[in-house]
């Protein structure tokens, strides 16, 4: 599967899993696809400071992404900051 394919994949997922975030005043960004198939993405708004945002990344977003998508690896949080 191609990049672009993937990417658009990915995009769908977190479309997916974005109502679940939003429930509890939280948020996910698509930020890239790197070449090795790891999904960057940025957690925002409750998220973004939660202390289970680890969890919330690896047990929910990244288990439902790589089932979705098998050739995904991973999915990091980028870290951003509020200037």
């Amino acid at each position: 599967m191609d990049k672009d394919t993937i990417q658009r994949k990915v995009i769908n997922v977190l479309e997916q899993v974005r109502p679940y975030l939003q429930q509890d005043g939280g948020d996910v960004n698509f930020v890239e696809l790197t070449d090795d198939n790891v999904v960057m993405v940025e957690l925002t708004g409750a998220c973004g400071s939660c202390p289970y945002s680890t969890m919330t990344l690896k047990n929910g977003i990244e288990n439902v992404m790589k089932k979705a998508i098998p050739e995904i690896t991973a999915v990091e949080q980028v870290e951003t900051l509020d200037l």
